[in-house]
Protein backbone atom coordinates (compact mmCIF):
# COMPACT_ATOMS: atom_id res chain seq x y z
CA UNK A 1 0.00 0.00 0.00
CA UNK A 2 1.07 3.36 -0.81
CA UNK A 3 1.81 4.84 2.72
CA UNK A 4 1.04 8.55 2.35
CA UNK A 5 -2.74 7.15 0.53
CA UNK A 6 -3.00 4.72 3.80
CA UNK A 7 -2.21 7.66 5.90
CA UNK A 8 -4.19 10.44 4.75
CA UNK A 9 -7.14 7.80 4.58
CA UNK A 10 -6.98 6.29 8.11
CA UNK A 11 -5.92 9.25 10.28
CA UNK A 12 -7.00 12.55 11.24
CA UNK A 13 -5.61 16.04 11.55
CA UNK A 14 -5.03 16.82 15.21
CA UNK A 15 -2.72 18.40 17.72
CA UNK A 16 -1.33 16.60 20.58
CA UNK A 17 -2.82 17.53 24.09
CA UNK A 18 0.72 18.81 25.07
CA UNK A 19 1.66 20.83 21.45
CA UNK A 20 -1.41 22.32 20.41
CA UNK A 21 0.98 24.39 17.86
CA UNK A 22 1.31 21.45 15.71
CA UNK A 23 -0.99 19.72 13.88
CA UNK A 24 -0.25 15.81 13.18
CA UNK A 25 -2.03 12.93 11.39
CA UNK A 26 -2.34 10.60 14.25
CA UNK A 27 -5.01 7.21 15.03
CA UNK A 28 -7.85 8.60 17.09
CA UNK A 29 -10.83 6.82 17.87
CA UNK A 30 -13.20 8.19 15.13
CA UNK A 31 -10.53 6.83 12.08
CA UNK A 32 -9.78 3.08 10.76
CA UNK A 33 -6.26 2.96 12.11
CA UNK A 34 -7.60 3.18 15.57
CA UNK A 35 -9.27 -0.27 14.92
CA UNK A 36 -7.19 -2.13 13.26
CA UNK A 37 -5.23 -5.04 14.74
CA UNK A 38 -1.57 -5.87 14.03
CA UNK A 39 -2.72 -8.96 11.87
CA UNK A 40 -5.03 -6.63 9.65
CA UNK A 41 -2.17 -3.99 9.17
CA UNK A 42 0.11 -6.83 8.27
CA UNK A 43 -2.57 -8.37 5.92
CA UNK A 44 -2.14 -4.81 4.23
CA UNK A 45 1.92 -4.93 4.51
CA UNK A 46 1.38 -1.79 7.40
CA UNK A 47 4.43 -1.77 10.22
CA UNK A 48 3.25 -1.31 13.52
CA UNK A 49 2.23 1.87 13.41
CA UNK A 50 4.06 3.82 15.84
CA UNK A 51 4.24 7.38 13.90
CA UNK A 52 0.77 7.47 13.61
CA UNK A 53 0.56 8.36 17.58
CA UNK A 54 2.07 11.21 20.17
CA UNK A 55 3.92 9.37 22.44
CA UNK A 56 4.89 11.24 25.47
CA UNK A 57 8.38 11.33 25.65
CA UNK A 58 7.99 12.96 21.76
CA UNK A 59 5.57 15.48 23.14
CA UNK A 60 7.70 16.53 25.97
CA UNK A 61 10.56 17.06 23.85
CA UNK A 62 8.82 18.86 21.39
CA UNK A 63 7.00 20.73 24.75
CA UNK A 64 10.50 21.93 25.66
CA UNK A 65 11.91 22.48 22.37
CA UNK A 66 9.42 25.44 21.48
CA UNK A 67 9.44 26.68 24.90
CA UNK A 68 13.24 27.15 24.85
CA UNK A 69 14.14 27.61 21.21
CA UNK A 70 17.49 28.86 21.91
CA UNK A 71 18.61 25.17 22.04
CA UNK A 72 17.77 24.74 18.16
CA UNK A 73 17.84 28.70 16.64
CA UNK A 74 20.08 28.82 13.81
CA UNK A 75 21.49 24.94 14.04
CA UNK A 76 21.58 22.15 12.49
CA UNK A 77 19.42 19.63 14.12
CA UNK A 78 18.72 15.94 14.10
CA UNK A 79 15.71 14.17 15.31
CA UNK A 80 16.44 10.23 15.60
CA UNK A 81 13.35 8.27 15.71
CA UNK A 82 11.22 10.78 14.11
CA UNK A 83 8.30 8.57 14.27
CA UNK A 84 5.13 11.51 13.46
CA UNK A 85 8.10 14.28 12.86
CA UNK A 86 6.37 16.25 16.29
CA UNK A 87 9.55 16.93 17.44
CA UNK A 88 11.29 18.12 14.27
CA UNK A 89 8.85 20.38 13.35
CA UNK A 90 8.93 21.94 17.20
CA UNK A 91 12.25 22.32 16.36
CA UNK A 92 11.97 24.13 13.07
CA UNK A 93 9.38 25.99 14.54
CA UNK A 94 11.68 27.08 17.21
CA UNK A 95 13.86 28.41 14.41
CA UNK A 96 16.38 25.85 13.30
CA UNK A 97 18.22 25.96 10.49
CA UNK A 98 17.93 22.74 9.55
CA UNK A 99 16.18 19.66 10.81
CA UNK A 100 16.79 15.91 9.88
CA UNK A 101 14.27 13.77 10.86
CA UNK A 102 15.41 9.97 10.86
CA UNK A 103 13.33 6.88 10.69
CA UNK A 104 13.38 3.76 8.83
CA UNK A 105 9.94 2.93 8.53
CA UNK A 106 8.95 3.75 5.02
CA UNK A 107 5.15 4.81 6.54
CA UNK A 108 6.78 7.04 9.08
CA UNK A 109 8.91 8.82 6.26
CA UNK A 110 5.71 9.88 4.48
CA UNK A 111 3.91 10.89 8.22
CA UNK A 112 6.80 13.05 8.73
CA UNK A 113 6.94 14.74 5.05
CA UNK A 114 2.48 15.01 5.45
CA UNK A 115 2.77 16.75 8.86
CA UNK A 116 5.83 18.64 7.70
CA UNK A 117 3.16 20.32 4.93
CA UNK A 118 0.68 20.88 7.76
CA UNK A 119 2.56 22.61 9.81
CA UNK A 120 4.34 24.39 6.77
CA UNK A 121 8.00 23.69 7.74
CA UNK A 122 10.75 22.21 5.27
CA UNK A 123 12.26 18.88 6.77
CA UNK A 124 14.48 16.77 5.60
CA UNK A 125 13.88 12.77 5.84
CA UNK A 126 15.99 9.99 5.59
CA UNK A 127 15.36 6.44 5.71
CA UNK A 128 19.04 5.22 6.96
CA UNK A 129 20.11 3.64 10.09
CA UNK A 130 22.36 6.63 11.68
CA UNK A 131 23.27 5.18 14.76
CA UNK A 132 26.93 4.86 14.59
CA UNK A 133 27.69 7.64 11.58
CA UNK A 134 29.43 11.07 12.17
CA UNK A 135 27.39 14.48 11.46
CA UNK A 136 27.44 17.52 11.72
CA UNK A 137 24.35 18.27 13.95
CA UNK A 138 24.72 20.97 16.56
CA UNK A 139 21.82 19.62 19.04
CA UNK A 140 20.65 16.12 18.20
CA UNK A 141 16.71 15.29 19.95
CA UNK A 142 15.43 11.76 20.72
CA UNK A 143 12.32 10.87 21.88
CA UNK A 144 10.78 8.22 23.73
CA UNK A 145 13.44 5.57 22.24
CA UNK A 146 14.08 3.59 25.03
CA UNK A 147 11.66 0.62 25.00
CA UNK A 148 13.97 -2.27 23.64
CA UNK A 149 17.15 -3.20 25.17
CA UNK A 150 19.27 -3.74 21.90
CA UNK A 151 18.43 -0.63 20.42
CA UNK A 152 18.68 1.94 23.77
CA UNK A 153 21.96 0.35 23.87
CA UNK A 154 23.13 0.66 20.89
CA UNK A 155 21.85 4.36 20.74
CA UNK A 156 22.99 5.82 23.70
CA UNK A 157 26.65 4.43 23.76
CA UNK A 158 27.22 6.01 19.98
CA UNK A 159 25.09 9.50 21.07
CA UNK A 160 27.78 9.65 24.04
CA UNK A 161 29.88 9.26 21.25
CA UNK A 162 28.64 11.54 18.81
CA UNK A 163 30.04 14.95 20.51
CA UNK A 164 27.09 17.06 20.04
CA UNK A 165 24.56 18.08 22.56
CA UNK A 166 22.00 15.72 23.45
CA UNK A 167 18.30 16.03 24.80
CA UNK A 168 16.16 12.96 25.22
CA UNK A 169 12.08 12.87 26.16
CA UNK A 170 11.28 9.62 28.20
CA UNK A 171 8.27 8.93 30.36
CA UNK A 172 10.43 5.92 32.55
CA UNK A 173 10.72 3.36 29.97
CA UNK A 174 12.26 0.29 31.06
CA UNK A 175 15.90 1.08 29.36
CA UNK A 176 16.65 4.74 29.44
CA UNK A 177 19.87 5.00 30.86
CA UNK A 178 20.24 5.21 35.02
CA UNK A 179 23.41 7.81 34.72
CA UNK A 180 25.09 10.11 32.37
CA UNK A 181 21.98 11.97 32.25
CA UNK A 182 20.29 15.31 33.86
CA UNK A 183 17.11 16.00 33.95
CA UNK A 184 15.87 19.26 32.94
CA UNK A 185 11.91 19.26 33.28
CA UNK A 186 9.23 16.89 33.87
CA UNK A 187 5.89 17.24 32.28
CA UNK A 188 2.32 15.75 32.83
CA UNK A 189 1.44 14.21 29.75
CA UNK A 190 -2.33 13.22 28.74
CA UNK A 191 -1.73 10.34 26.84
CA UNK A 192 -4.22 6.61 26.51
CA UNK A 193 -4.98 3.64 27.96
CA UNK A 194 -4.94 2.51 24.53
CA UNK A 195 -0.97 3.10 24.21
CA UNK A 196 0.10 2.92 28.03
CA UNK A 197 -0.84 2.21 31.47
CA UNK A 198 -2.09 5.10 32.28
CA UNK A 199 -3.87 7.81 31.36
CA UNK A 200 -1.07 10.74 32.30
CA UNK A 201 2.48 9.84 32.07
CA UNK A 202 5.03 11.94 34.03
CA UNK A 203 7.37 12.40 31.46
CA UNK A 204 11.32 13.87 31.96
CA UNK A 205 13.22 16.26 29.94
CA UNK A 206 16.41 15.30 29.83
CA UNK A 207 20.37 16.21 28.95
CA UNK A 208 23.16 13.28 28.19
CA UNK A 209 25.88 14.32 30.05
Amino acid sequence: MEPKSFILENTALTAPPLVPEIRLHLATEVVPLWRKTEEELEAEGVPPPYWAFAWAGGQALARYVLDHPDIVRGKNVLDFGSGSGLVAIAAKQAGAARVLAADIDAFAAAAIELNAQANDVAIDVTRDDVIGRAGAWQSVLVGDMCYERPLAERLIAWLKALGAPVLLGDPGRSYFPKSGIEKLATFRVQTTRELEDREIRETGVYRLC
